[in-house]
């Protein structure tokens, strides 16, 4: 059975014990994982790799079902799900064993997963996908913090921060636990200080290198580059980051074919472009075409998918990066 990841709080007390958490949203698995399945559980709580299960398939499942006839609950969390672990779990559905909750948290599965079409066509299993955070969700979520901490910052800042998170939840979360950091000591936070505080997580060189790589000023990159170290583990940001900017380039280039004023245009985006960074979008919706964008933007989510897979992602994103 399909459901939205909004749902899972109605449908988690009920008859379901099986459960498959699927999608690149990393940060809200981890987040309703905690809040609906782990917050007031109060048996036993395993967290296991695929791997640790499969290693003993046939003698877990028959000491769940001996355990769970005399055991409290049990919740086992399995991360790193793939299309291997299907026959453990037709197994655990067909024994319906008692007391025993399973989470499954899978990366991105294709239509053609078996694993995702079990899940989704079998009645007595819950199986819900987790799509990446859009500007939307990230806002809400952001405000929702704020609020609850009774803090006070401007919108601007707030999309500061929403923007340096580079469309990661658990990048969002943990620039905004600095924010509710700071607001102990200092009871009015600009938006200058959310600049300053944002920057210290390393991530600011990634973003001057991505703006100046949309300018075009090759000078510039170059010397980002040379100045700074960047490993593989940097990869998926800085990717992640450019395909924010050149999907914010599109509009922008969308909005000047009704309006040919390239002040007015980014004066009237929404969300407002910080006015620091006028100047250089300004350069970069002067230097692109709508066409060479769309071009770009899938040529950068192509290479997504090979950075996934590559040991040798920064290089892959240095090639990127050097050849327009």
């Amino acid at each position: 059975m399909i459901i939205k990841s909004y749902d899972l709080n109605h449908i988690v007390q009920n008859k379901y014990s099986t459960f498959l958490l699927y999608g690149e949203n990393e940060g809200l698995k981890e987040e309703i994982t905690k809040t609906i399945f782990i917050k007031n559980f109060k048996g036993e709580i395993l967290k296991l790799d695929e791997k640790e299960v499969l290693e003993n398939s046939d003698k877990t499942l028959e000491e769940l079902q001996n355990k769970s006839l005399f055991n409290d609950e049990k919740l086992i969390i399995i991360f790193r799900v793939t299309n291997k672990i299907l026959d453990f779990i037709k197994e655990f559905v067909i024994k319906k064993i008692e007391n025993v909750k399973l989470v499954l948290n899978a990366g991105l599965l294709e239509k053609n997963s078996k694993l995702r079409s079990f899940f989704e066509k079998e009645k007595n299993t819950v199986c819900a996908p987790f799509y990446e955070d859009n500007q939307q969700t990230l806002s809400i979520y952001a405000n929702n913090f704020l609020k609850e901490k009774k803090i006070k910052i401007s919108q601007e800042a707030i999309n500061i921060v929403i923007e340096r998170a580079a469309g990661d939840r658990i990048n969002l979360k943990n620039e905004l636990k600095k924010i509710e950091n700071l607001s102990l000591s200092k009871k009015n936070i600009s938006t200058e200080d959310i600049l300053k505080l944002t920057n210290l997580s390393g991530n600011y060189n990634i973003f001057e290198l991505v703006d100046n790589y949309l300018a075009k000023n090759q000078k510039k990159v170059s010397k980002i580059i040379n100045e700074n170290n960047f490993v593989n583990d940097d990869s998926i940001l800085i990717l992640r980051t450019l395909l924010i900017r050149s999907k914010r380039l599109l509009k922008l280039k969308n909005m000047q074919n009704e309006n040919k004023n390239i002040d007015d245009v980014i004066s009237n985006y929404k969300p407002p472009i910080f006015w620091k960074e006028k100047d250089i979008v300004k350069q970069q919706m002067s230097n692109w075409s709508e066409k060479e964008v769309k071009e770009k933007i899938f040529e950068i989510s192509n290479l997504e998918i090979l950075i996934k897979r590559s040991t040798s992602s920064i290089n892959l994103i240095s090639d990127l990066i050097n050849n327009y």
